[in-house]
């Protein structure tokens, strides 16, 4: 009995890891280290999709993310999303994002993000996105975004709106 337990537990570990995403690899480029970077999966005929992503500037100089490329899009642009006199605005950093000495800057939804137009193509969960990052000092960077769910929020979250839902399993009918 014991064995035929431990047999089951394995092969439920063993499922669980291959049902868990794959997170984005860090990437190192000189003092900067790029980690969660990902993306929604798109709707049907969508031509625009947002990217996301740490940067960590280990380094005791400033460097800044100049541009970004995109095989899969056909205009690429680093944006900002920011209130203005009550409405929210994005628009494309012309001058790039520094990344200041010993800071993190985080691209996430309704923040600072990367903006892939002109999509050839949809986003599926589960697929790689590569992109290029250029940076004045670090050079450029081939980083993969993971396509997560149309509603996610965050790496690793997969889209499921309904895990956010109260739970009223309790509630008498």
């Amino acid at each position: 009995m014991k064995t035929m337990l431990k047999d089951v537990l394995l092969a439920a570990f063993a499922l669980a890891l291959c049902a868990a995403p794959a997170a984005a690899e860090d990437v190192k480029a000189g003092d900067l280290v790029i980690s969660q970077a990902w993306s929604r999966a798109t709707p049907g005929g969508a031509k625009v999709a947002g990217g996301y992503l740490t940067i960590e500037n280990k380094g005791t100089t400033a460097d800044r993310l100049v541009s970004v490329s995109a095989d899969i899009a056909g205009k690429t642009e680093v944006h900002e999303m920011a209130m203005d006199n009550g409405v929210m605005k994005m628009r494309p950093l012309d001058k790039g994002l520094m990344i200041d000495a010993g800071k993190t800057v985080k691209l996430a939804p309704g923040g600072n993000h990367l903006m892939l137009q002109e999509l050839k193509g949809p986003f599926k969960q589960g697929d790689k996105v590569p992109v290029t990052l250029e940076f004045e000092k670090a050079g450029k960077v081939a980083v993969s975004l993971d396509v997560q769910g149309v509603g996610a929020q965050a790496p690793g979250d997969g889209g499921h709106m309904m895990k956010k839902m109260p739970d009223h399993s309790g509630m008498k009918m």
